[in-house]
Parts: C-alpha cells; sequence; structure tokens
C-alpha cells in the first residue's frame, strides 16, 4: 500500500495560508506645452504592483539570548532542541535530523496535496510492515496495522504543546526561510501551517473495516472518495480512528496556542 502516510502524525503537528494581495494602480497626468494644437496626453496606467500579502497568523519576535544558526548549518542545533522536548531516545527512534527544518516545511506544504515524496519526510518509518485484513477478495485495513502507530502517537499526545510552540516560535525565522526557499516569498509559512492544521481536522473520523483494492502492487482505498483525499488525511484515516483522534486533539491544542501567541493579544 501507498505509505505516504508513515510519517503523517507528527508532520500533522504543523497548516496554512490564506492569502490576498491588493492591487493598486497610480496613475499620472502630465499634459503637452500649449502649442496648438494643445492635446492632453493620455498616460496608461503604471503596472499593477502587488502589495505584500497579509499576515493572519503572525508569530511574536521573542528576545532571542544568542543568534540563530545559518537553516544550512541548522541540524544539529534543532537535534539537540528536539532531544530537550522529547529525549534523545525519541530523537533516535523517530526523527530524521538531516535537513530537518527544510523536511518539515517541505512536508507541511504538501500535506494537503497528494503525495508526498519519501525523500523529504522528518520521520522514520514505523516498524512492521502493513497489514491487510479480510480475504484476497474482499480485503480490508487491518486493525492490527494501527498498532504500529501507538508509540508515536503516544509521544505525541505526551509532547507538552506549550514548550512546542515556544520552541517553534523561538526558531520560527528558520521555518520561514526555509519556506521562501521554496519560491513561496512573501508568504508566510505559520499561515500555512493553521491552514493545514485546519485541512487535516477536517479528515473524516471513520469506523468498521475500511475497505481496500490491490488495481496494481499496491493498495489503496476502495472508495474512491477516499481515495481521492489527501496524502495529510489519508495519513490519518489508515492510523486508525483512535490514533487519529488523539493526534487531531494534539492539532487543536497545538492550533489554540498558535492563535493565542498572536503579537499585541
Amino acid at each position: 500500500m501507498n505509505e505516504n502516510f508513515k510519517w503523517g502524525a507528527a508532520a500533522v503537528a504543523v497548516v496554512g495560508l490564506s492569502i490576498g494581495a491588493v492591487i493598486y494602480i497610480s496613475w499620472k497626468d502630465e499634459k503637452e506645452p500649449p502649442k496648438p494644437p494643445a492635446v492632453a496626453a493620455v498616460v496608461p496606467p503604471e503596472p499593477a504592483v502587488p502589495e505584500e500579502p497579509a499576515v493572519k497568523h503572525p508569530i511574536p519576535t521573542p528576545p532571542a539570548p544568542e543568534p540563530l544558526p545559518p537553516l544550512a548549518d541548522s541540524d544539529q542545533p534543532m537535534q539537540k532542541v528536539l532531544e530537550g522536548l522529547i529525549g534523545n531516545e525519541s530523537v533516535a527512534r523517530f526523527i530524521v535530523t538531516k535537513d530537518l527544518v527544510r523536511h518539515i516545511v517541505v512536508s507541511v506544504d504538501n500535506l494537503p496535496e497528494q503525495k508526498v515524496a519519501e525523500r523529504i519526510r522528518p520521520l522514520k518509518s514505523p516498524p512492521g510492515k502493513f497489514a491487510v485484513g479480510g480475504s484476497e477478495e474482499a480485503p480490508v485495513l487491518d486493525p492490527a496495522n494501527y498498532e504500529r502507530y501507538k508509540p508515536l502517537v503516544e509521544l505525541i499526545r505526551s509532547m507538552d504543546t506549550k514548550r512546542l510552540v515556544a520552541t517553534y516560535t523561538r526558531y520560527y525565522p528558520l521555518f520561514q526561510e526555509g519556506y521562501e526557499s521554496l519560491g513561496h516569498a512573501p508568504e508566510y509559512f505559520n499561515d500555512r501551517l493553521i491552514e493545514v492544521i485546519d485541512h487535516l481536522l477536517e479528515t473524516p473520523d471513520l469506523q468498521g473495516p475500511i475497505t481496500l483494492a490491490q488495481p496494481n502492487v499496491l493498495y489503496e482505498f476502495a472508495d474512491p472518495a477516499l481515495e481521492s483525499r489527501s496524502a495529510g488525511q489519508k495519513a490519518l484515516i489508515r492510523m486508525g480512528s483512535e490514533n487519529a483522534t488523539a493526534v487531531k486533539d494534539k492539532l487543536r491544542e497545538l492550533r489554540s496556542e498558535l492563535i493565542a501567541k498572536r503579537p499585541g493579544d
């Protein structure tokens, strides 16, 4: 089965952008000198100039005790930060630390899409093999498969949301730089993060057997409406209702804390 969902639970902790550009046109009126025949010159409007997009969910700029590392040299510092948040063992077990900030940014940006490339996933694959139940004629998603994700989901559930958001805020310029390097300047990564969280929270909660199909080598959802959903939403569906509910609860906490961090609030 296509395993775009392998890492979805943690990458899921990040979201969206609703940016509108205000276009204005400036006009100049100029007249020729009063020589016969005196004709008013019509000057075409200057090209429309887009203003910088409005930021919907700004991140406050905290006082920095020390300058941040360059994005290209941020892997080791970010690894230490993560070890402080979730412990050395969990980092070694779950996290791909190479190009971590870039891969988080790209993964978040792609969660609402159909696929996310394996090479840019910031999490390691869960142990074990994908489990299929039912019969050869009527395969279903085996509930035993959900067990593969429980250690990661438990880690997500146990994370201190306020500390997580405080760390994200402290290192936000690196995430913004990574986002702009994808060609999104001057769009705002935190807006995209909120948008993606909202998208993930719209994932339906499915109870009972989920039927599969195997048109080729890989399994997929038999229901075209499910199979057409985004990589992020299918990740939540494939990890089972209980796991998905825990992840969505954490996403709601993260969203609330991110919104509460607005400057001036």
